[in-house]
């Protein structure tokens, strides 16, 4: 009991790491670029569709947020807010990219075809629907303290201090092969969970790089953007929920794969794990798909039921949208999940 509660406290301090490293990583770049790294995609009219699914294929929550402020200001159409939300992974594509980083960048890339297809689709069916006089949500935090000319205060608060030994005690693990695991099964490969995460000691190397980058930015900004874009948003709004619900997953499988049978009665009844993903993804938030994305990493469930549950989910980036139209978020949810289903269903039928 012992070993699967310290194997899973392990995994969910390792994958948390890794994706506070990397949404401070797009943060950082977003506020670097002075929102241009997204704005400046909203000029080309054309490729409405193409350039929302790529936003929402961005991970995390931004890239979908500029697709949702872009759609209430009647600038792109209900196909590409489709796109966005097809495309889009939320705060998993970062698990994702933890867990199992060379199988994420296929699926997304196939999602992100699929999210391009059904956007212009989309749009050939219902004539490029745009909405009525909405008002632009506070999506895309770009504040006037970012936009001020250096040089711009920094000083150590116990916030910058905290995060940066954090983040450094994450480093010292991470390379020093702390958080690896131990257990193997019979046949001495890695069993359990420790399987799940990464396996291969260059990738611990490419994100203790990335990780000390971050600890640099983390140094040398600014006050405003180290206490409200690293430690409110980041580290209070993502990191709790992130650990809570990853630990939370971990656990249980640990106790579930090692006392119940349960990677046989989801293969003998893959069906309804298609339909259960796709209905989970109509909750606008991230943390519930964490289960899919788990159990596939851990082999319980096929590829079909992983993909449906990214082609119905989109995390949080469609809340905004909530609050400024809950007709077109609706009808955006209830039509990816009929495409979640539909693909997911075929996909297992073909297999």
């Amino acid at each position: 009991m012992l070993d699967i509660l310290l194997d899973a406290l392990r995994s969910a301090v390792l994958v948390s790491g890794l994706v506070v490293v990397m949404m401070m990583l797009i943060e950082s770049m977003n506020i670097d670029s002075g929102g241009d790294f997204f704005g400046g995609l909203r000029r080309s009219r054309v490729g409405q569709v193409v350039i929302s699914a790529f936003l929402g294929a961005i991970p995390g929550c931004m890239g979908g947020f500029a697709s949702v402020s872009l759609y209430t200001h009647g600038i792109f159409s209900f196909g590409a807010l489709v796109a966005m939300m097809i495309a889009s992974s939320g705060d998993e594509a970062f698990v994702m990219l933890a867990m199992m980083p060379g199988t994420a960048w296929w699926i997304f890339l196939l999602l992100l075809v699929i999210a391009i297809a059904v956007g212009l689709l989309t749009d050939v069916l219902l004539a490029r629907r745009r909405p009525k006089g909405a008002v632009c949500p506070e999506a895309m935090a770009i504040h006037q303290e970012d936009e001020a000319p250096s040089p711009r205060t920094r000083r150590f608060t116990w916030q910058r201090v905290l995060m940066f030994l954090g983040l450094a005690l994450f480093l010292g693990a991470l390379l020093s092969g702390y958080l690896e695991h131990e257990a193997h099964g019979e046949d001495g490969e890695p069993g359990g969970l420790s399987g799940i995460l990464l396996s291969e000691e260059w990738m611990y190397w490419l994100f203790g790089l990335l990780s000390s980058i971050v600890i640099g930015v983390l140094l040398f900004g600014s006050d405003h953007f180290v206490h409200e874009h690293l430690w409110h948003h980041i580290v209070c709004r993502h990191l709790p929920s992130t650990f809570a619900w990853t630990f939370g997953v971990l656990l249980f499988l640990g106790f579930a794969l090692r006392h119940v049978d349960i990677a046989a009665w989801m293969t003998a009844n893959t069906a309804w794990m298609v339909l259960l993903a796709a209905l989970v993804g109509l909750i606008p938030e991230s943390g519930p798909h964490l289960v899919f994305v788990t159990l596939y990493a851990a082999g319980v469930v096929p590829l079909p039921v992983l993909l449906a549950s990214c082609i119905s989910q989109d995390g949080h980036a469609s809340l905004p949208l909530l609050a400024q139209d809950r007709r077109a978020f609706a009808a955006a949810k209830l039509l990816n999940f009929a495409v979640a289903f539909l693909l997911g269903l075929g996909a297992w039928l073909l297999s």
